[in-house]
């Protein structure tokens, strides 16, 4: 899964600067974010279709299920695979460690679901993961800042605020609070 989601972000990333990732690249300028910056996050596209990402997966010898284990394909009603993110601006996920662990897809029009996001695997669970912490974490002794969500906490970065994470849901659990409390004793909601 760890490998998968790796060549997933790079594959995603590298959509970014390809003729079809223009909107998503605009997308991320019109939000204030800097070349620098999105390269900082890993930031990427999933273009339109039903299978680039599988196409690519599968040509650099990922299987079937492996790829419906990452959630990075699901399975249709007629048996075939087809891509979960199309069509997002994507954010990946990275754990303390470096790995990237999960992804954010958001739309660029008005289609619905507005996000999708990875579902539990066995390399993620929301609950025992914050955004940007691979970041934060160095600058964890002046506190550490919890925003609302991932661009907000890209945003604070390219602020200067190197302190910055976000949860990735609504809830703070407890075992975030006990992920925060490796780090820090003080945490400032934004």
């Amino acid at each position: 899964i760890l490998e998968a989601n790796r060549e997933a972000a790079r594959i995603f990333h590298a959509a970014l600067y390809r003729p079809e990732g223009k909107v998503a690249l605009d997308y991320y300028h019109s939000r204030g974010y800097t070349d620098a910056t999105i390269k900082h996050f890993g930031l990427g596209f999933a273009p339109a279709g039903w299978d680039y990402l599988l196409k690519a997966l599968r040509a650099k010898g990922f299987k079937d299920e492996e790829l419906i284990a990452a959630f990075l394909a699901a399975r249709g009603r007629n048996g075939g695979l087809y891509d979960v993110f199309r069509n997002r601006v994507m954010i990946p996920i990275i754990d303390i460690r470096g790995n990237v662990v999960a992804f954010g897809g958001r739309v660029l029009d008005d289609s619905k679901p507005k996000y999708i996001n990875t579902e539990g695997t066995l390399a993620f669970s929301k609950s025992h993961n914050l955004f940007a912490l691979n970041f934060a974490k160095n600058e964890a002794e002046k506190g550490l800042i919890l925003c609302e969500g991932a661009p907000d906490c890209i945003a604070m970065h390219q602020a200067g605020f190197g302190n910055a994470i976000a949860t990735l849901g609504t809830a703070i659990t407890g075992e975030h609070a006990r992920l925060l409390s490796r780090f820090t004793k003080m945490v400032y909601l934004a």
